[in-house]
């Protein structure tokens, strides 16, 4: 296996990160906007969630067989389709655009469970009195990622309401 750079896996998870964080503040907006009910803004920001839960022992026995490189590359992808398909249906109307957020929400937190293979490549490439240290660095991507997304998504949403999730 060739040894990642820890910077490139550090900002796989930022990004990841960074995008969730976009999304986030706006997304009970855009839900309004589409005549949501408290429940369904609830269930659209859960589903993501549900999603990483549900995907990442599936994400880390995959990567396993396949190496984690390629499902980092594949799920940060996916999670870039994943907000280009929730920009799209930010500006669908009724309930065909609830249902484009929920589809998006659904694959980018699919895609977001890629968080325990980012700990399992550190793992696979970090002498072990290291581990830490460099685990670390995931939970610093992490709070990143919460500082840098939503200020994003505020300063381009004072612009144009949908341009944070093109940028996400």
């Amino acid at each position: 296996m060739k040894k990642p750079s820890l910077l490139i896996i550090f900002l796989t998870v930022f990004i990841d990160l960074v995008g969730f964080g976009i999304v986030l503040p706006l997304l009970p907006i855009f839900a309004r906007n589409l005549d949501a009910s408290g429940l369904t803004i609830g269930l659209l920001m859960a589903s993501y969630s549900a999603m990483q839960f549900l995907f990442a022992p599936v994400w880390g026995r995959l990567s396993d067989r396949v190496g984690r490189r390629p499902i980092l590359l594949l799920s940060t992808a996916g999670a870039a389709v994943s907000y280009a398909i929730f920009a799209v249906g930010s500006g669908m109307s009724g309930n065909a655009g609830l249902a484009v957020l929920f589809a998006a929400r659904l694959m980018a937190g699919i895609c977001g469970a890629n968080i325990t293979v980012a700990q399992a490549y550190i793992a696979d490439v970090t002498p072990a009195n290291e581990r830490s240290k460099r685990m670390g660095l995931i939970g610093i991507a992490f709070g990143l990622g919460f500082i840098f997304g939503p200020l994003m998504s505020g300063l381009l949403g004072g612009w144009i309401l949908r341009l944070p999730f093109f940028v996400a």
